[in-house]
């Protein structure tokens, strides 16, 4: 058995160090955005571009917008889905950003990523909410543009093969 004396302020040391590496490697192995989650935008008449959207390029849409399902490309048993949506000019939702559109970005453990973007000072306009179908938050970037983030309750559905 090998046995090390060491003073106190060394062993504190050498557990900063590790401890500093530690959460280093984490940050760089932390998934961040791992897909589209869904486009937003302001129109004059909501109603009538998706009636335009529908005709024109066949998507098939609601009061709502459309939402396009897919499955996971490594992982077929997980669905995943992006939706596409349109909102009156004078929505309040994607304030404080004066913008005309929203991305929405599927990302993997919210509560980790938020405490990381607001460690690089990242303009969080909320708090993370959560609702049946996953939790979201919403970041403003450099030039003011409105950003959803939202993590998805998985959705694995078993397939037969």
């Amino acid at each position: 058995m090998l046995t090390a004396v060491c003073d106190v302020d060394f062993q504190y040391d050498i557990s900063l160090f590790i401890n500093l590496n530690i959460n280093y490697i984490t940050r760089l192995n932390m998934k961040k955005v791992t897909g589209l989650g869904g486009v937003f935008f302001k129109s004059d008449n909501p109603k009538g571009m998706n009636e335009w959207y529908a005709k024109n390029l066949g998507l098939d849409t609601s009061e709502y917008g459309t939402t396009f399902e897919w499955r996971d490309a490594d992982d077929p048993s997980k669905k995943g889905s992006t939706t596409w949506s349109t909102f009156p000019q004078d929505t309040k939702y994607f304030s404080p950003s004066t913008k005309p559109f929203m991305i929405n970005y599927r990302v993997e453990n919210i509560a980790a990523l938020v405490d990381e973007l607001k460690k690089e000072n990242v303009t969080i306009v909320d708090e993370i909410a959560a609702y049946d179908y996953g939790k979201f938050v919403h970041i403003l970037d450099p030039e003011g543009n409105i950003i959803e983030l939202w993590e998805p309750k998985d959705d694995v559905e078993q397939v037969e093969g």
